[in-house]
């Protein structure tokens, strides 16, 4: 899928600026960058979607007019699902230049109130689903990579099954074990081996197209049609392979935020789609010469590694490592975009907070999640040694992709309604022909579901589990918390009138709701019977856009002499960090530097009253007590922080 749902591989490339749009100054370097970020999923297809769409079409023989409906399948896949769908229809819907599944659903949130359980839940199904994509990715790329050692002249036998597992293994190892100490310098070569490698993929396609020049004939969009309506279910498992090559399509839309629209659609459109349409089109004229030549001897059609095999003899090792490389760096991407994905999801409330640690000093969408990272290995590594090649695992992968795209299209539905202001027939007009595009490729996917297709399923299952669990778990949580609760106006009001003993200094008192008065307080006020010289009352509020205009970055709203409520404001993209935030506001928020945090720790037990299922409460209480301390999620000095809390049962 994407890099980022993405956070892009590193956004090495300077971002462009909330607005999406690069400066022309800066055009050709984002461009680059945009090509080794962006495109290396679907970079990496033609090392395998065309020969598992050929081997769907081969399984009861095989004509050359078959080959030329599976390439016209590939090539329209391209121009309507990427170029139309994503290139020309959904960059448009970016939330302040950010894009993905999770910024599509803040966008359609601050479009509706009264689906806004209907927009969380799509949104929600989405980043669940990329999750299962971001496990299959790396183990089919990298596998598909690698096997092609086996296509090497005089050294193939020596490559056997088992040590291709191993070789892809080690790599793979080494490519999560190096993530804890950021990717830098060497994403800075992200764009330039991937321009190299689509120049590749050009220069294979042109060779071998004139093998067939009859293959050309595939971009008249009726041999697409005429083989889906004239090959009943197997046209539909055809279709379901076919559908690999358009996957990493979501990542168009969810690094725009690192380079910007234009940049995207420049190297897609210039350099990107035409390379891929090359290359598909070189392996389909190979394929349709190999298949002329088995019936004038006789023979039965072999499906083939056509990637590997239609490359000089004298090249194909080059061509290995390079593809090998380019899948590295699309594994890497999914990776990145994995721990951005997370992070948005920690602070739209859909996860418990996990620890967060920067890569770099210099670029703030380098970050490194150490359980995510392990978590995905674990899985991959599963996946790698379950699956063992590229072909039997290429059964799992279309399933997640084309859910998350019909995800997609539900919620840009929302956004042109209630965000645009479209009309309904001229949103359905857009929508209907897109979803219904993705529905019959997500039907065609789903027909390979014992074939692997259920691993992502379990994956997003499990992952849409723990978000259904946390949303529901603080949502009793805050109910719990407000029932009975102080108005924080009436408690500065009683301690007006009957003030406790003053102490020098500041309290800042973190909680999740400043209009009433925290336990924290109540508890500091009735076994410490003292009241700080200034007391703040903060919350940390994420909007649903990306980023916080600085100036918009701190609010504080005076109750009394003693009492105020402080609010600081974040995007779902940004990290808070209140420490620095505070220092810099030290005329607004007197002893800052100094100030001692309250924090309040809950801790929770099964309530005998009907409420959430037992299993649900354990899950609860779990993701509870192994959330990342908030003294450093938020940033806050450990040696200055009270932590008081209440008893809930749940």
């Amino acid at each position: 899928m994407s890099a980022a749902e993405t956070g892009g591989a590193d956004a090495e490339a300077s971002i462009p600026g909330q607005d999406g749009h690069a400066s022309n100054h800066a055009l050709l370097p984002l461009t680059i960058g945009a090509i080794g970020v962006v495109f290396g999923d679907i970079g990496t297809s033609p090392l395998y979607a065309f020969r598992e769409a050929l081997a769907q079409a081969a399984s009861d023989g095989l004509f050359q007019e078959e080959i030329i409906g599976v390439m016209s399948l590939a090539l329209w896949a391209l121009i309507v699902v990427v170029t139309l769908k994503y290139v020309l229809f959904l960059m448009r819907a970016d939330n302040d230049g950010e894009g993905g599944v999770l910024a599509l659903l803040a966008l359609a949130q601050r479009g509706t109130t009264r689906r806004g359980g209907l927009v969380l839940a799509l949104g929600a199904i989405g980043a669940a689903l990329f999750y299962g994509d971001a496990v299959i990715t790396p183990s089919l790329s990298v596998l598909s990579a690698v096997e092609g050692l086996k296509s090497l002249p005089g050294a193939g036998a020596l490559f056997t099954e088992q040590r291709i597992v191993v070789i892809s293994l080690a790599i793979l190892l080494a490519l999560f074990a190096i993530q804890s100490r950021g990717t830098a310098l060497v994403s800075k070569l992200f764009g330039p081996v991937c321009v190299v490698w689509f120049l590749a993929l050009a220069w294979l396609g042109l060779i071998h197209i004139s093998d067939e020049p009859e293959i050309l004939v595939a971009f008249l969009p009726w041999h697409a049609v005429g083989f889906v309506a004239t090959h009943g279910v197997l046209g539909l498992f055809v279709l379901g392979a076919v559908f690999l090559t358009v996957t990493g399509a979501e990542a168009l839309t969810a690094d725009m935020g690192h380079f910007g629209k234009k940049p995207i659609r420049l190297a897609w459109l210039a350099l990107v789609c035409p390379a891929l349409m090359l290359n598909y089109l070189g392996q389909g004229a190979f394929a349709m010469k190999v298949l002329e030549m088995a019936n004038l001897q006789g023979k039965p059609f072999v499906n083939l590694d056509w990637f590997f095999l239609m490359i000089p003899d004298g090249a194909r090792l080059p061509m290995v490592l390079l593809a090998t490389l380019a899948t590295i760096i699309a594994s890497q991407a999914v990776i990145t975009g994995a721990f951005s994905l997370t992070q948005q999801a920690i602070q739209l409330g859909l996860l418990p907070r996990l620890a967060i640690r920067q890569t770099s000093a210099g670029h703030a969408g380098q970050i490194y999640m150490p359980i995510i990272n392990w978590l995905v290995l674990l899985g991959v590594v599963v996946l790698t040694l379950g699956f063992r090649n590229s072909s039997a695992m290429a059964a799992a992968y279309g399933i997640a992709v084309t859910g998350t795209m019909v995800i997609t299209c539900c919620l840009a539905f929302i956004v042109t309604r209630r965000r645009w202001g479209w009309s309904l027939p001229a949103s359905l007009a857009v929508i209907v022909p897109f979803i219904t595009i993705d529905l019959i490729f997500f039907g065609a996917n789903i027909l390979r579901v014992v074939e692997g297709g259920w691993v992502p399923l379990v994956i997003a299952s499990g992952v849409m589990l723990i978000i259904w669990t946390w949303v529901r778990g603080r949502r009793v949580v805050a109910v719990l918390e407000g029932d009975g609760a102080v108005p924080l106006v009436e408690m500065a009001s009683a301690l007006a009138h009957r003030p406790p003993r003053r102490v020098a200094g500041t309290a800042i008192y973190l909680t999740a709701r400043n209009d009433l008065t925290p336990t924290a307080l109540l508890h500091n006020l009735k076994h410490n019977r003292v009241l700080h010289q200034h007391n703040f009352i903060a919350t940390v509020k994420i909007l649903q856009r990306p980023y916080c205009d600085p100036d918009e970055r701190l609010q504080i709203v005076r109750i009394d002499d003693n009492f105020a409520r402080l609010e600081l404001r974040y995007g779902f993209m940004e990290q808070p960090d209140l420490h620095a935030e505070l220092l810099r506001h030290q005329a607004q928020v007197p002893g800052a530097k100094q100030a001692s945090f309250f924090i309040g720790r809950n801790s929770f037990s099964r309530s005998a009253d009907e409420g959430m299922p037992t299993w649900q409460v354990v899950l609860f209480i779990a993701l509870y007590r192994n959330a990342a301390d908030p003294t450093d999620y938020y940033n806050i000095p450990p040696g200055r922080v009270i932590e008081l809390g209440a008893q809930y049962a749940i």
